[in-house]
């Protein structure tokens, strides 16, 4: 039955839930919030009053203030309800040391009924391995978005965006909007598409980065640009991808790869501050080819070893199919060490199988160097061989050895995932450790098999390094095209504890080498003309030498507190498949709308 509902009228709430301590002790204050919790001791009921900023437990004495204590009984959790009290210093013997309020109550002397609620679909105070369905809490995202884990999430977010605007007005860079309707440039990624109601069969996309954008501002003149960006990518998802996310994005003219270094570093030491760790400056730095070669992966996590050991040496002229066929076909055979892994069960070493095969692997083998010798190839290779391997890897007494065989890509792929996946099931990552580095060089291009194409490693506005410019103009006009996997780029990500939180590159400011990196594409004059004519165009009016780079909030944030899920970070995010289940979207729309934009749906 529906309880009559007070107005706040003039009321103002004087501290929030999480304030008051005990040198408030005799202060008449007013609180405003929800009810988390009510307790009903008879002439005496408690609840527990939350907001943004924690929780307050108030009395409500039957004695002192029997109307608010009557009041107070008609309340449920979640309803909206003001306070007028008096702070008090709760005996020692009930102090919560679990709160940051926990020395203190509030007498209540007045209760305001402002809101009332239905019972929520799920218990937003539920320990995390108790929590509704996560799709439950994305339908109903605005009672999630109650619970305190959310709120500092989306707090630290606020405070980490106005750390990077603080930071970067500092260095004397302009912040400017770019479009966010703009023309669809079909590379990489799929774009969002809009339709014109104005222009009848043509399209708008929404912006997979300002990417062009910000190099016409260092046409302009504008030098020194930098954006919150929201960007769009209509690509499927994964634990670390939105089909929309917000990016810093960074562009200053006549600028070097150290002076984009010197920039980002000073900022991620500043706003990794924000969580109480001091980052080491300069960053280390691994070309791609060398973080490929000891990790397997081009955003190696850099707070464990366990690099990745070559073992050519030990297994040349082995008959063992695997092996012979991996070093015949110009392959690899290399292994980790997993230090005091002697301890792996079968079972243990068969999930990690599916963990390397996951990743196209064939088999993953292993030796163990516990009181006796154990291995997976010593029916095939003899203990001598086994032995040698090994040793080839630096394994010592109490270790496992894994290994795998093949394409080269293959093996940096697997074993890239294994050292992670070990890593996390051995525990080696000390908590609340932070290894950032600057992975450079990157190649220019990057061959897909199955077209035999060469597409852009990162986009087609990347310059290459001056060294390799005339090697790149024998691959495109000379027909030299073995040469294109040679070709490096002046590119480079910022990595911190495995994610990559940032990426960019100097970019291509010369019209005739922009020209080249096009037919390298396969794009034609005609198709590059249509494309990005204008900005083929605006290079031709004095372009300066330029650089820049992208920072991820979200992979910033996931970096600075640990959170594997990016939903999480986010305050109105999308599911796996790019739904928001609280609004229904996406969702049809009438036919009157797609009459005025000339379109027409096709069933399937």
């Amino acid at each position: 039955m529906p309880i009559n509902l007070d107005h706040l009228g003039e009321l103002e709430r004087t501290h929030s839930c999480g304030e008051l301590r005990a040198g408030d002790a005799g202060r008449e204050v007013v609180l405003m919030g929800w009810v988390a919790v009510r307790r009903d001791f008879g002439p005496l009921t408690f609840v527990d009053l939350r907001d943004r900023d924690g929780l307050t437990q108030i009395v409500f004495d039957a004695e002192d203030a029997p109307d608010a204590h009557a009041r107070a009984k008609e309340v449920r959790g979640e309803y909206v309800i003001a306070v007028r009290g008096r702070v008090e210093v709760r005996d020692s013997a009930a102090h919560n040391p679990k709160l940051p309020t926990g020395e203190i109550e509030v007498r209540a002397l007045e209760l305001l009924v402002l809101n009332e609620a239905r019972t929520p679909p799920f218990q937003l105070d539920a320990s995390p391995d108790k929590l509704a369905a996560e799709e439950t809490r994305l339908k109903y995202r605005y009672l999630d978005l109650r619970r305190p884990y959310l709120q500092r999430n989306i707090r630290l977010r606020h405070l980490l965006v106005a750390e990077i605007r603080g930071y970067m007005n500092e260095q004397a860079f302009t912040e400017i909007e770019t479009p966010i309707l703009i023309k669809s440039t079909p590379e990489g990624a799929r774009d969002y598409v809009v339709p014109s109601r104005l222009h009848h069969g043509k399209f708008y996309a929404l912006p997979q980065s300002p990417q062009i954008f910000k190099q016409l501002c260092m046409i302009a003149g504008l030098d020194k640009y930098y954006q919150i960006a929201r960007c769009f990518r209509d690509e499927d998802l994964r634990a670390d991808r939105q089909p929309e996310f917000t990016q810093l994005d960074v562009e200053f003219s006549f600028a070097t790869r150290e002076q984009v270094y010197r920039l980002i570093e000073g900022l991620y030491v500043r706003v990794f501050r924000l969580v109480g760790a001091e980052l080491p400056q300069p960053f280390p730095r691994l070309s791609y080819a060398e973080a490929m070669r000891r990790y397997g992966v081009d955003k190696p996590d850099l707070r464990f070893g366990m690099e990745l050991q070559d073992l050519r040496a030990a297994v040349e002229g082995t008959t063992f199919a695997p092996f012979a066929a991996a070093l015949e076909k110009r392959g690899e055979v290399k292994g980790l060490v997993v230090k005091g892994g002697a301890h792996l069960s079968r079972k243990q070493l068969d999930e990690l199988q599916e963990v390397a095969k996951r990743y196209g692997a064939g088999a993953l083998a292993w030796v163990k160097l516990g009181d006796e010798l154990s291995s997976s190839l010593l029916k095939a290779l003899g203990e001598e061989a086994v032995t040698r391997i090994a040793s080839q890897a630096g394994a010592e007494k109490n270790d496992a050895v894994l290994v795998v065989a093949g394409k080269a890509s293959v093996v940096a792929a697997s074993l890239g995932a294994l050292r992670n996946e070990v890593a996390r099931r051995e525990k080696l990552i000390k908590p609340n450790t932070f290894a950032p580095l600057w992975v450079t060089e990157f190649p220019m291009f990057e061959h897909n098999e199955d077209d035999g194409r060469y597409y852009a490693m990162h986009h087609p506005f990347t310059s290459p390094v001056d060294e390799d410019l005339v090697k790149f103009e024998r691959a495109v006009e000379g027909g030299e095209t073995h040469l294109f996997g040679e070709i490096r780029a002046k590119a480079y990500d910022t990595v911190v504890n495995g994610i990559e939180v940032a990426g960019g590159s100097i970019r291509i400011h010369r019209r005739d080498v922009q020209r080249l990196v096009f037919k390298a594409l396969g794009l034609t004059e005609e198709k590059a003309r249509e494309r990005f004519g204008f900005f083929l165009d605006a290079l031709e009016y004095g372009t300066p030498p330029h650089g820049g780079i992208a920072a991820g909030i979200e992979r910033t944030l996931m970096a600075l507190t640990g959170i594997e899920n990016i939903r999480d970070l986010m305050a109105f995010p999308k599911t796996a498949s790019a739904a928001d289940l609280m609004i229904d979207a996406p969702g049809p729309i009438d036919n009157h709308q797609l009459d005025e934009l000339y379109i027409r749906v096709v069933e399937e």
